[in-house]
């Protein structure tokens, strides 16, 4: 597999490297498979130190860095919110739009379609041309997409704009893990990334019950008002406090922004500013920050990246884990409203056990990491420097993330298999609840570990690698979502879950592989590169 990371210095101590000079620039298109290299190579001083000095891996302070992954938690909170706050809607939008309550699932689907392949080439655009920007793109069709609909009278154009309220939500995780590269160094990156999907994890617990409570209450027209007001609100937080993060851009936040790149308050504060209108005229000894690649996004890079051997190996294991996920969360209303005889409004409470169990597993998630990182680098006697950021090449950073990825699969699966059985068995439903949030604890911890090693091990295109897994995961979970309800029918609760629950016992296997082997590939494609 390609060193993902900068090259490999000739003299060394432990991960003390000098820093090497830039590459060249790159061009990508056609995409062959070249053109990831092309994208990875970029030979970032800034990851590299020696003992006695070097740059930063990061220039952004704790505040700074604080309020960024604030902001791209928010933004990464609609795409699975939008989701779940529509589910109590459907039978309402079914009624006043005259249409089957099956039409009313194609959309579902629809969104689904275009959540999967939205990514692919909105995160190789934020890899290209910045992060910001692309935020501000994003948040501003999503937002728009939502007052469409808050007025959409037929089916056709709800339709339309489900989708494009979709391709407007679902990159924003995708460019999130690339903001964690961009500022956190490998040590440290474990507990960035669970602060960032606190957001989007805790959206299936609090969506159902919000778009309970406005059907209820309201209608389904204010579902897309309160989506219109909350995102419109991000967007403008974004516009005005979000720091461009781009490595390519500001390298390690120590080079000033300039441009579209600039916030909104730096411009009001600094107007006259002299980046404001042109950027800095950089040298070719330049060490803060790496060559822009000279080309133009490429969606098909995040496929292509599904042919290295531990990028398909992490996604498939995501992969099976959200299909399970999803189908538990699609689900779960029925389930309890048909054997437990719960209410439309319990069974959207029903939600918020597994959604704080994912909570906990995002923050649990980054301190077991983090740890799992130190306990590693200890074991190979290499010393971790947090602040100028550690050389990957030689680092085993698959047997760091995999660490504690064996007891996490196995109580998440346990616990599946324990829930679907528990339902079947119509037990008190307090087990079949505890046994949710035991699963969204595990569960979201392994979302956390995978996604993070996947960013680890492609640090200069995160966004569109994470655009790859989502991908895959999107087009698995449609899949199972379309056979749920089929083996529900024919087998049951308990054997459904049971199904589900093996699988992920399964990815044992698949995690075993990467760990054993992720390495030997990284090096052994960046040798014959």
């Amino acid at each position: 597999m390609a060193s993902h990371d900068v090259a490999e210095n000739k003299s060394h101590s432990h991960l003390h490297i000098e820093p090497s000079k830039l590459s060249n620039s790159m061009v990508i298109s056609p995409v062959t498979e070249s053109s990831i290299h092309d994208l990875e190579k970029q030979e970032s001083p800034l990851q590299l130190t020696s003992p006695d000095g070097g740059a930063l891996y990061s220039h952004f302070t704790q505040p700074q860095k604080r309020l960024i992954i604030t902001l791209i938690a928010f933004a990464g909170l609609f795409s699975p919110l939008s989701s779940f706050i529509y589910f109590p809607a459907i039978t309402s939008l079914a009624s006043s739009l005259n249409v089957s309550v099956e039409k009313i699932n194609l959309t579902i689907t629809s969104y689904m379609v275009v959540a999967g392949i939205a990514p692919a080439v909105i995160g190789s655009m934020s890899d290209v041309t910045g992060r910001r920007i692309v935020y501000i793109l994003t948040m501003g069709i999503y937002t728009a997409a939502n007052v469409g609909l808050a007025v959409c009278n037929n089916w056709s154009s709800l339709l339309v704009l489900r989708m494009v309220q979709s391709a407007g939500s679902a990159a924003t995780i995708a460019i999130a893990y690339g903001v964690v590269s961009d500022i956190a160094s490998p040590a440290e990156r474990g507990s960035y990334v669970g602060a960032v999907l606190t957001g989007p994890n805790i959206a299936p617990a609090i969506g159902p019950v919000i778009g309970g409570l406005l059907v209820q209450y309201a209608s389904w027209r204010w579902i897309f008002g309160f989506l219109a007001i909350i995102s419109g609100i991000c967007m403008v937080l974004i516009i005005f406090f979000l720091k461009e993060t781009s490595r390519f851009i500001v390298g390690n936040g120590s080079k000033p922004a300039h441009g579209i790149h600039r916030t909104l308050l730096s411009c009001l504060l600094h107007p006259l500013s002299q980046h404001a209108q042109t950027p800095p005229i950089e040298s070719e000894n330049d060490q803060t920050v790496p060559k822009k690649p000279s080309r133009i996004p490429n969606s098909l890079v995040s496929l292509r990246m599904l042919f290295f051997p531990d990028t398909i190996l992490i996604t498939l294991i995501y992969s099976v884990y959200y299909t399970t996920f999803s189908c538990i969360q699609a689900s779960l209303s029925p389930l309890f409203i048909q054997i437990y005889g719960f209410t439309e409004f319990q069974a959207g409470l029903i939600y918020i056990p597994f959604g704080l169990g994912a909570a906990l597993g995002s923050w649990l998630a980054g301190k077991v990491m983090n740890r799992d990182y130190r306990v590693v680098a200890a074991q190979h006697g290499i010393t971790v420097d947090k602040a100028r950021g550690d050389d990957l090449t030689k680092f085993p950073i698959e047997k760091a993330r995999f660490r504690s990825v064996w007891w996490t699969i196995g109580i998440s699966g346990a616990s599946v298999v324990g829930y679907g059985w528990a339902v079947d068995k119509r037990t008190s439903p307090a087990i079949p609840l505890i046994l949710q949030f035991v699963a969204g604890t595990t569960i979201a911890m392994t979302f956390n570990i995978n996604g993070t090693l996947l960013t680890d091990i492609h640090p200069k295109a995160p966004a569109s690698a994470q655009a790859a897994n989502n991908i895959v995961r999107c087009a698995m979970a449609a899949g199972g979502l379309a056979l749920l309800q089929l083996i529900l029918d024919h087998v049951g609760p308990g054997w459904c879950f049971t199904l589900f629950g093996g699988t992920m016992l399964g990815c044992l296997g698949l995690a075993w592989v990467e760990w054993r082997f992720g390495m030997g590939w990284r090096q052994a494609l960046k040798e014959a590169r």
